[in-house]
């Protein structure tokens, strides 16, 4: 059973300030001293980036469509382990649920698995009276979620917020806050959302401190955390990592190595005993990829494997005595000249024989090129920015045997991004998706799995597992 006090922070829609009071409420209660779980529900993979800076926790990700109803409340359990209040950012929308999928994956949904009371963020901007049947159209249209308070965003002036709580009175829904127009703080922008925190720390924990300072003046700090306390227990028990890897206890520990390795691939040797017993997994970070989900290294020490951290914009080499690389989502295309201008990296990655698994922005950097820029040639294929968005969830299974999954393997994910890559001649895809369309995806080969496909590995730990052993074999 789980008793961590918690509140989910939903919206009408998307941009009404749900990031803002999220963060903010995490970061003013961080800094009463608490320990503060933060979550967010959907893929996003930005968001959780603030909320970790404001709490000095890894930002966790609750996606039922990604890893299915029944492992929300047990991740929200690990992630929630040892804090005293837990805050779970929504996702578009409170009722906003995958396409066609009725709630499922809505911070609706997510808020009934987690049995927390919703506290709803209003854009008053353009409002006063009609925020009554607003708030009351949310608050009773799925008896089952319980709307228990109102944080007012927004607001014009001290005759606007009188009005708006005038309105509110007896609506049977407290307000909880109400927050003033406040430009100064909002984080900056660009194709696929709020930029990154590894892009722009400084300002970040300027503006996450300056969220802070908003909330504790707009909000009833104390009220909030009652609503917290009042969340029922939680049956059930916490994911677990070693459980789903199929392994016992935790794995060996080691200091992190960012050593030079030997010219030419560390994956061109013999793994010694005991590298093929814990073999070192590089995986990609850096501001050019921030996109990971706390999960997925998770699994990959619990599977057995050293992991590694490494910067492709700054470290020519690959971790000493590397034998797989991981190379996840980020922002490529913004750093195309940087990465294209570490040749030695390039190299090394091109001539490495060990497995590699990418996810979009990894696809682009083993593309041949990016944007008219060198990459890493280890796909025969040229990648380019587009003004057309991609973005949606996806359904698919894998076409042969790879170095991450096994010939049939099923799986849901996510797409995000603004480019396309065109490919060579000749190839086997990654994936061939089934839904919401049939068509195949990525690019499969040797010892190289390589997608614009994001997959939640906490729903998928067979991924994990097999990827390892291709490691150490």
């Amino acid at each position: 059973m789980l008793t961590v006090p918690r509140l989910v922070v939903a919206a009408p829609a998307s941009g009404s300030g749900k990031t803002t009071v999220a963060t903010g409420l995490m970061a003013a209660f961080a800094g009463r001293g608490l320990a503060v779980s933060p979550h967010k529900v959907g893929p996003d993979y930005i968001d959780p980036g603030y909320h970790a800076l404001a709490t000095g926790r890894p930002g966790r990700n609750l996606d039922a469509y990604l890893c299915g109803p029944e492992r929300i409340a047990p991740l929200f359990a690990h992630g929630a382990a040892g804090a005293d209040l837990a805050v779970v950012e929504g996702v578009m929308g409170l009722y906003d649920g995958a396409s066609g999928e009725g709630e499922l994956a809505s911070t609706a949904h997510v808020a009934k698995l987690l049995r927390a009371p919703v506290v709803l963020v209003v854009d008053a901007s353009s409002q006063s009276r009609s925020v009554a049947a607003l708030v009351h159209g949310f608050a009773s249209w799925d008896p089952e979620v319980r709307v228990a308070g109102v944080v007012l965003n927004k607001v014009g002036s001290e005759r606007h917020e009188e009005l708006l709580r005038e309105a509110l009175d007896g609506s049977g829904v407290p307000v909880l806050g109400a927050l003033r127009r406040a430009p100064v703080v909002r984080a900056p922008s660009r194709h696929l959302g709020l930029v990154p925190v590894a892009e722009r720390r400084a300002e970040a924990v300027s503006a996450v401190a300056a969220l802070a300072d908003r909330v504790r003046e707009g909000c009833d700090l104390e009220a909030l955390l009652a609503l917290a306390r009042s969340a029922p227990e939680l049956p059930g028990d916490a994911w677990d990592a070693h459980t789903e890897a199929g392994t016992e206890g935790p794995p060996r520990t080691t200091a992190p190595r960012r050593t030079t390795a030997p010219r030419g691939g560390a994956g061109n040797r013999a793994p010694s005993r005991s590298e093929a017993d814990h073999p070192v997994v590089a995986v990609a970070g850096g501001p050019a990829f921030t996109f990971s989900y706390a999960e997925h290294t998770e699994l990959l020490r619990a599977a057995g494997a050293e992991v590694v951290p490494f910067d492709p914009l700054h470290d020519e080499t690959l971790p000493e005595g590397t034998r797989g690389v991981v190379v996840g989502g980020g922002f490529p295309e913004v750093y195309a000249p940087e990465l294209s201008a570490n040749e030695p990296l390039r190299k090394e990655l091109a001539a490495f024989c060990g497995p590699v698994t990418a996810e979009c922005a990894g696809l682009l950097y083993l593309a041949r090129e990016l944007d008219g820029k060198p990459m890493c040639g280890v796909l025969d294929a040229s990648a380019r920015m587009t003004e057309k968005l991609t973005l949606g969830y996806r359904e698919a299974v894998a076409v042969q045997d790879t170095v991450l999954a096994a010939a049939g393997t099923r799986v849901r994910g996510h797409e995000f991004h603004r480019t396309a890559v065109t490919p060579g001649a000749g190839g086997t895809p990654a994936w061939g998706l089934v839904r919401p369309e049939r068509r195949a995806e990525g690019f499969a080969g040797g010892a190289v799995h390589a997608s614009y496909l994001h997959v939640h590995w906490a729903a998928a730990p067979r991924l994990a597992r097999r990827f390892v052993e291709r490691c150490a074999a």
